[in-house]
């Protein structure tokens, strides 16, 4: 996923698409049978453990994104998808576009007893730039925005007193406020899986050198007593 590509489609507005305005989208999934995660073995849509919770996140470019979860100890599967737009069912093509609402994301399903929200948080925060919009370093449109969407109230508590944490520790440093979109997944909408060739997009069987955005503040999380 690269800006050239994005550029080519003419996906680097920064302005989000009023809803009338959206991509009509279609009826049926783009991923009409999700799989096995190609790293973890497990399946990427479930059913999973008991106890599993799920947790949707946005960084950018959701190669690296997904990549950077399924190594965390404790989560059980990821994937890659698109949430918090209008468009049904939209294709990579047309998120691509701006023309869709959606932003790229990972779903990251967690075991809560080995992994907690807030160290899942923590990861989040340091490894991408909260503070800047509508872009991820060089891949710009709305499509890359920061966002957090969460399914249980213990994760809606984690996401505002991480994101109050690390806010004041950015306006503390000199950084411009957090832009990132805080929002429950059923006030975002759904995830809409993304087509398989991006599923796991990094891993050794697919492309390991391929392209990641890892836009930082550079600013690490502050340690908790």
């Amino acid at each position: 996923m690269s800006s050239i590509f994005d550029r080519l489609l003419g996906g680097t507005t920064q302005t989000m698409v009023a809803p009338q305005d959206a991509l009509p989208g279609r009826s049926t999934p783009v991923l009409a049978a999700p799989g096995t995660h190609t790293v973890l073995g497990t399946p990427i849509a479930g059913p999973w453990p008991e106890g599993t919770r799920v947790l949707y996140l946005a960084m950018g470019c959701f190669w690296g994104a997904e990549e950077i979860f399924w190594q965390v100890p404790g989560v059980v599967s990821t994937a890659v998808g698109y949430m918090g737009g209008t468009t049904p069912n939209p294709t990579y093509e047309e998120v691509c576009t701006s023309r869709t609402g959606h932003t790229e994301s990972a779903l990251v399903a967690y075991d809560p007893a080995v992994v907690s929200e807030e160290e899942l948080l923590r990861t989040f925060w340091e490894r991408h730039d909260p503070t800047s919009g509508f872009r991820q370093g060089n891949d710009v449109g709305t499509q890359y925005r920061s966002a957090v969407y969460w399914t249980t109230p213990e994760q809606e508590a984690a996401v505002r007193a991480t994101a109050d944490t690390y806010g004041a520790a950015l306006a503390a440093a000199g950084y411009d406020p957090i832009t990132t979109e805080l929002r429950p997944a059923a006030e975002a909408g759904p995830f809409f899986y993304a087509e398989d060739l991006h599923q796991q997009y990094l891993s050794a069987a697919k492309h390991p050198n391929g392209y990641r955005c890892h836009a930082t503040t550079g600013l690490p999380f502050p340690a908790t007593a």
